[in-house]
């Protein structure tokens, strides 16, 4: 026990556990408080697991162990003995078993990316899946056929306070992924497998009702059907975090911004 204690004080083993630790935490532990707390379960994207959180985790634990002089050295002590050992033999060993195994795993790690599968797609794909009737959000039901903006006067025109506040709602939590410019170039934008929407794209909201990107954007990914699941979209569910009002003013400000127009019912 003594001995365990020790190891877990080194620099070294206290990056390695935290790693483990934080992959185990994005990998099961997210998915499983998701599930405990809304019902249901909302797995990391594995391409946000690698791409965000493990290179983040890692910087953050680099800057920790390279806190002060003595602490950095600890750290990299058994690295260059790993790496300059010649007298001991199991370092030696040690050295050759991981000089052959990291090649071989990086040629199975790239084989099993470019093995082609004889299996044919679960489903057909859509990049805008038919929405469900109805959605809740703020525990009222709101019918996706019939529903209007509210903030949208009858000649069409967005009310200008609600327009004002979908601005601030969508820099505060939406820039980050689809841009300043609403253009799909947001910091994190390049990190995500499909990129996020581009909405000065007039293949994408001026082909869609208000009413559709109030459910795609209150359910996000976790809420799409089965034909929308294979574009793995990173896209959060914004209910619960957004209310029902904000979701309809940031879309107001959407369609605004980009000066396009939504597509009104029967067309």
């Amino acid at each position: 026990m003594a001995a365990i204690n020790s190891s877990l004080k080194h620099k070294l083993a206290q990056f390695l556990l935290v790693l483990v630790l934080a992959y185990l935490f994005f990998r099961f532990g997210i998915p499983a408080l998701a599930l405990l707390l809304t019902g249901t379960p909302a797995p990391v994207p594995t391409h946000l697991l690698w791409a965000i959180y493990m290179p983040t985790m890692a910087l953050v634990m680099l800057l920790f162990v390279s806190a002060n002089e003595a602490a950095w050295r600890e750290f990299k002590a058994p690295l260059r003995t790993l790496v300059v050992e010649r007298e001991r033999r199991g370092v030696v060993l040690l050295r050759q078993v991981i000089l052959v195994a990291l090649p071989l795993l990086a040629g199975l790690w790239a084989f099993f990316q470019v093995r082609p599968s004889a299996d044919p797609p679960a489903e057909l794909r859509s990049v805008h899946p038919a929405p469900p009737d109805s959605v809740t959000v703020d525990g009222e039901v709101i019918n996706l056929r019939t529903a209007v903006n509210p903030f949208r006067g009858p000649d069409g025109l967005p009310d200008p306070e609600a327009l004002a506040a979908g601005k601030a709602i969508y820099g505060r939590n939406c820039v980050y992924c689809h841009g300043d410019a609403l253009d799909s170039d947001g910091l994190f934008a390049s990190a995500l497998r499909p990129r996020p929407a581009d909405f000065t794209d007039p293949g994408t909201i001026a082909q869609l009702q208000e009413s559709y990107l109030f459910w795609r954007i209150a359910q996000g990914g976790p809420g799409l059907p089965p034909e929308g699941k294979g574009w793995n979209s990173a896209m959060p569910a914004w209910e619960g975090t957004l209310s029902r009002d904000e979701i309809w003013q940031v879309i107001l400000y959407l369609y605004d911004a980009t000066g396009q127009h939504p597509r009104q019912a029967g067309e």
